[in-house]
């Protein structure tokens, strides 16, 4: 498992390098990457560029259907309850988590959305597979920011005394 979590931190990775937050997302099927995500909402303007909707997208694409069944995919976030209802849309077998998100998941932390057994399919659910390394990929981008918003106050502030 952590050898596909790894996979889906390089796709996180290519996010933050273009200052999106650095979720990223892979599926597998048969041992076999077949699709790849990562969060692209700022540069795509679009609510749906989310890592786990790109990457059923190609998934989709590869394997020729929208039903996924069989897949596996590997996500360094929590997904959110969009993404969630994705997941269960595209029937995949099972989801492995890296960080939880205790203010937006739906896989466990507000809400388990994949494990409802009022919905039609259910989505086996493994958390904390790379944790640290998920969890550390997140704070160090937001912590990232904040200075970077710190550095623009006293920018800004230098400006106006000049």
């Amino acid at each position: 498992m952590e050898k596909w979590m790894e996979e889906a931190i390089k796709e996180g990775r290519k996010a933050a390098k273009i200052m999106e937050v650095p979720i990223g997302a892979i599926i597998v099927f048969e041992e076999q990457i077949i699709g790849r995500g990562y969060n692209q909402r700022n540069s795509k303007k679009s609510t749906l560029a989310h890592a786990e909707l790109m990457a059923i997208e190609e998934a989709s694409k590869v394997i020729g259907d929208w039903r996924l069944e069989g897949c596996t995919m590997y996500v360094t976030v929590e997904p959110c309850p969009m993404c969630a209802g994705a997941i269960v849309q595209a029937r995949l077998e099972e989801v492995v988590i890296g960080a939880m998100n205790p203010k937006a998941g739906c896989a466990g932390s507000i809400y388990n959305l994949l494990d409802d057994s009022r919905f039609n399919h259910q989505v086996s659910v493994v958390t904390g597979v790379c944790q640290e390394a998920c969890a550390t990929m997140m704070s160090e981008f937001f912590k990232m920011l904040r200075e970077e918003k710190k550095t623009e106050k006293i920018s800004e502030q230098t400006m106006e005394e000049i």
